[in-house]
C-alpha cells in the first residue's frame, strides 16, 4: 500500500469542499455519473481502432446502487477504467480531474458560486462523503487498484482484486447533522430524481435496482387481490434527448408531451421552435413559446432562463444569461459540445460561446415571432394578448437600448382600423399631409375612445394610437420616432389648426387674458388656461405640456414610494361651445358665480381624465346650488 498527499491546490479545494456548506450538494451524482459515461465512450472508441478488444456498444453500462446499513453509494461503470499511474494523475490533481483551476484571488462568494452550482468533477463526491474508495482495473492491464481517500489527509493507493474492467465507486456518506440530511441519498426515489433531472439524456443506461409493487399471483380464482414487492433493474434514463432526435421521428404530439412534462405545463405551447447550428459554435436548441403566462410571470419570484445542457448534461436548470428581458417567457432548452461542464458562475458569464449562443436565440425567436406576425395573424394576435406587455416593456428597459430589436413586433389598437396594428402598418396607411404618428393614453379602450381631444384628429382623418396599458406610453417615449415619423400625444398641444384659426384663436385669448387669469388663480394646480378649438362637443379638456403626461402620472402615483412627479396641466375651454359665452358673461356680472363655474369646469377635466377631484362634497354642492337657481 501507498500513501500519498494531495497537491496543495487540491488540499485547497477538499478543505473548501469539506469544511464549507455549499447551496447544491446534489451535483455529485451528476459529476460521477458524467464520469462513468466519458470512460465508456473512450473505451468504445479504443474498441474501433484495437481489433483485439471486441466491444458491443449495447453492452456498456453505469450501475448504481445504495446499501442504507453502510450508508453507501456506489456508481460503477464497465469503461476504459484505469491503472495505478492513471489512478494518481487523475484523482490526485485538480487539472487531470477536469475540475476548476484555482485564481490566488479567489473571495469567499466567488468560491461559494463555483461549487455550488456548477461541476466540479470527482471531488464534488467530498461535499456528500466522508470516505471515498475508488476500484479500478484497466482495459489494458490485468491487475486492478484500490484507491481510498477521507478527504484532505491524502490518499492511499493498492493492488485489489476485480475481474473486470471499469470503475466502481464507493461513497461512505457523511453522518447527518442539522443542517444537511446526508441519508437522503440512500433513498431510491431521491437517486431516481436526481438522475432523471440531470442526467437523462447520457447516451449510456444508468440503471439501479428498484422496487416495484405487483399483484400477486391468485392460488384460487375467488382469492383477494394481494401484492408484494419485487426488485427489478430499471433504467433510470432516457438516454436521447428529443432535441438531438431526427426531426421526422418527432411528432408535434413529442413536443408537447415533452414540454408539458418538463415545464410542469397543463396546456400545449402555442410555438414550438428548434434550432440546430454548427460552426464556430455548435449547439442545438428547442424552445417553446408558452399558450398562457405563468401564475407568476409578473412577481419578482419569477426567474426566466434556458436549461442549459453540455453534450446532454445538465449545467443549469435556468441560464438566465440565454435570454433577453423581453423574450423571458420563453422556455426550453439549449445543447451545446462548446461549453465545458465544469464551469463557474462567473466563467459560463464570461463564456464567448454562451454570449454567441445568446445572441442567435435571440435573433431565431425574434424571427420566429415576425414570421408568425406576418403569416398566422390570428396566432399572432393570441400570443401578443399574452406577451405584448412584455415586448414592450422590452422597448424601454435597460435605458431604451434594445429599443430597436422589438419594435417591429409591438402592436397597438388603431381608431381607424379599431383593431391591433403595428407601427409599421400605422405609417403605410398615413395620409399623404401626415408626418406625425398620433398617439393618446388612458385606462381603457372605452375610456381612450371618448377622451375629448380624439374628435378633432378624427376629423383630420388621422389615425390615432390608443393606449390603453400602463407600460404603452412609456415604450413609445423610449422609441421617439419610428421610421423617422415622430410620436405625438394628441393630449398636448396639437397644432392643427390653419393659420386663419390659429390668428383668430390667439386674437380671442389675448381679449380675455384677464378672464382667464382669474380662472388659473381660482384653480391654481393648472399651469395655464385657454380658449381652444381642438374640442367639438366637450366644454372642456385637460391638456399637458413637458415630459410627463396625465398617464405617466398616474403611473407615479401608484407606485409604493411615490416620487411626487406631477404632470404640467393645461385647462382648454371649448370657444365654441355655449359655457364659453356663460363664463364671459360671469366674469363681467357675476364674480361668485364665475368662481363655482370655474371649479366646476376643472373637476369636469380632472373627471374627464380620469384624475380624482380634491374635494368631491364641495364640487358636488357647487352644482347642486346652480343647478337649483
Amino acid at each position: 500500500m501507498e500513501k500519498k498527499e494531495f497537491k496543495s491546490e487540491s488540499k485547497r479545494l477538499l478543505d473548501l469542499m469539506i469544511n464549507s456548506i455549499y447551496t447544491n450538494k446534489d451535483i455529485f451524482l451528476r459529476e460521477l455519473i458524467s464520469n462513468s459515461s466519458d470512460a465508456l465512450d473512450k473505451v468504445y472508441y479504443k474498441s474501433l481502432t484495437d481489433k483485439n478488444l471486441k466491444i458491443d456498444k449495447d453492452d456498456l453500462v453505469i450501475n448504481l446502487g445504495f446499501d442504507k446499513d453502510s450508508k453507501t453509494i456506489t456508481i460503477s461503470d464497465n469503461g476504459i477504467g484505469m491503472n495505478k499511474d492513471e489512478l494518481v494523475d487523475n484523482l490526485g490533481t485538480i487539472a487531470k480531474s477536469g475540475s476548476l483551476s484555482f485564481k490566488e484571488s479567489m473571495t469567499e462568494e466567488e468560491k461559494k458560486n463555483i461549487i455550488g452550482q456548477f461541476g466540479v468533477g470527482f471531488y464534488s463526491a467530498f461535499m456528500v462523503a466522508k470516505k471515498i474508495e475508488v476500484l479500478s482495473k484497466s482495459v489494458d492491464e490485468d491487475v486492478a487498484y484500490l484507491w481510498e481517500s477521507e478527504g484532505v489527509d491524502g490518499y492511499t493507493i493498492k493492488k485489489a482484486d476485480k475481474k473486470t474492467r471499469g470503475t466502481t465507486i464507493t461513497l461512505y456518506l457523511n453522518d447527518d447533522d442539522e443542517e444537511f440530511n446526508y441519508s437522503k441519498y440512500l433513498d431510491e426515489y431521491e437517486l431516481k430524481s436526481l438522475v432523471k433531472k440531470y442526467s437523462d439524456y447520457v447516451q449510456f443506461p444508468i440503471k439501479m435496482e428498484v422496487t416495484h409493487s405487483k399483484l400477486k399471483e391468485k392460488k384460487n380464482k375467488d382469492d383477494k387481490d394481494e401484492y408484494e414487492d419485487v426488485k427489478e433493474i430499471e433504467t433510470l434514463n432516457s438516454q436521447t434527448p428529443i432535441w438531438k432526435k431526427n426531426k421526422n421521428d418527432v411528432t408535434e404530439e413529442d413536443y408537447n408531451n415533452f414540454y408539458m412534462d418538463k415545464f410542469s405545463d397543463y396546456d400545449k405551447p402555442l410555438k414550438v421552435i428548434t434550432t440546430s447550428v454548427e460552426g464556430l459554435t455548435t449547439y442545438k436548441a428547442l424552445l417553446f413559446i408558452p399558450s398562457h403566462a405563468p401564475y407568476d410571470y409578473y412577481t419578482k419570484e419569477y426567474e426566466k432562463g434556458l436549461s442549459l445542457y453540455s453534450n446532454g448534461v445538465l449545467i443549469m436548470d435556468k441560464c438566465s444569461d440565454l435570454l433577453p428581458d423581453y423574450f423571458s417567457f420563453v422556455k426550453g432548452v439549449v445543447d451545446s459540445e462548446d461549453l465545458s461542464l465544469n464551469i463557474s458562475r462567473e466563467m459560463l458569464q464570461e463564456s464567448r460561446s454562451l454570449k454567441i449562443i445568446a445572441k442567435n436565440i435571440d435573433t431565431k425567436i425574434h424571427n420566429e415571432l415576425k414570421d408568425m406576425l406576418d403569416n398566422n395573424r390570428d396566432k399572432y394576435i393570441e400570443f401578443f394578448q399574452t406577451f405584448g406587455t412584455q415586448l414592450k416593456y422590452g422597448v424601454y428597459n435597460n435605458y431604451g437600448m434594445d429599443k430597436d430589436k422589438v419594435s417591429d413586433l409591438i402592436m397597438f389598437y388603431s381608431s381607424n382600423k379599431e383593431k391591433l396594428i403595428t407601427l409599421d402598418e400605422y405609417v403605410k396607411d398615413m395620409k399623404e399631409n401626415q408626418d406625425k404618428i398620433y398617439y393618446i393614453s388612458g385606462e381603457s379602450l372605452e375610456k381612450v375612445k371618448n377622451m375629448p381631444q380624439v374628435e378633432m384628429v378624427k376629423e383630420k382623418g388621422f389615425d390615432i394610437l390608443f393606449l390603453t396599458e400602463y407600460v404603452d406610453e412609456f415604450a413609445i417615449t423610449a422609441l421617439q420616432k419610428f421610421d423617422d415619423k415622430e410620436f405625438i400625444n394628441i393630449e398636448k398641444d396639437v397644432d392643427l389648426d390653419s393659420e386663419e384659426e390659429k390668428e383668430k384663436l390667439k386674437k380671442t385669448n389675448e381679449k380675455n387674458k384677464d378672464l382667464l387669469s382669474s380662472m388659473k388663480d381660482i384653480i391654481k394646480d393648472v399651469s395655464e388656461v385657454k380658449f381652444t378649438n381642438r374640442l367639438k362637443k366637450y366644454p372642456v379638456c385637460l391638456t399637458t405640456k413637458g415630459d410627463v403626461s396625465i398617464e405617466m402620472q398616474k403611473v407615479f402615483d401608484s407606485m409604493p414610494n411615490q416620487m411626487g412627479i406631477k404632470a404640467e396641466t393645461i385647462l382648454e375651454i371649448n370657444e365654441k361651445h355655449p359655457i364659453s359665452k356663460k363664463i364671459k358673461k360671469l366674469y363681467k356680472e357675476d364674480k361668485k358665480s364665475f368662481d363655482k363655474y370655474t371649479k366646476i369646469l376643472y373637476s369636469q377635466a380632472k373627471i374627464i381624465a380620469g384624475l380624482p377631484v380634491d374635494d368631491a362634497s364641495e364640487i358636488s354642492n357647487l352644482i347642486c346650488d346652480e343647478l337649483s337657481k
